[in-house]
């Protein structure tokens, strides 16, 4: 998977797609990440994986766990773990939000893009409750019912 380039600047490294599936995303925050070595390099040539990935508060920080950036193989001997946490940056009344917010019943907090923006990268954040079955048959539903008017619409068309 390669990065690709918005037109306001900002190169999208990946973005998870099964969030919008999976979660209902209330609540966006831009968040920082702290990186090392290597991890910049595979970031900007897009290797790197949010399937899995979720962040955590912790000790008045939140972490990002889970997220998968492939090892550069021009790097280093060093070679950082590829699904180690990585502390995001945010500011401290952002943070008390956040902290706040996840701990109700419910509440996540899911990476939805990571790309970069001046040169920074930088991870979209959505504060997410979970779907139940039958609210993903709904969208489900909605999406395909959506796509065939569309269809209909451009099939009349003269």
């Amino acid at each position: 998977m390669s990065a690709s380039k918005k037109g306001n600047g900002e190169k999208v490294a990946a973005v998870n797609r099964k969030a919008r599936h999976e979660w209902e995303l209330e609540e966006f925050f831009e968040a920082g990440i702290e990186l090392v070595g290597s991890e910049v390099k595979s970031l900007r040539a897009g290797n790197v994986s949010l399937q899995e990935a979720f962040a955590r508060p912790e000790k008045n920080e939140i972490w990002l766990y889970g997220m998968h950036i492939d090892v550069w193989d021009k790097g280093s001997a060093f070679q950082p773990d590829p699904k180690r946490k990585r502390r995001l940056l945010l500011k401290r009344y952002e943070i008390r939000k956040l902290i706040g917010k996840i701990n109700q019943k419910g509440y996540s907090l899911i990476p939805v893009k990571i790309y970069f923006k001046k040169g920074w990268a930088k991870v979209d954040l959505a504060l997410a409750r979970g779907k139940k079955l039958y609210d993903k048959r709904q969208s489900l539903r909605e999406k395909t019912a959506r796509r065939e008017m569309e269809r209909a619409f451009k099939s009349r068309e003269y």
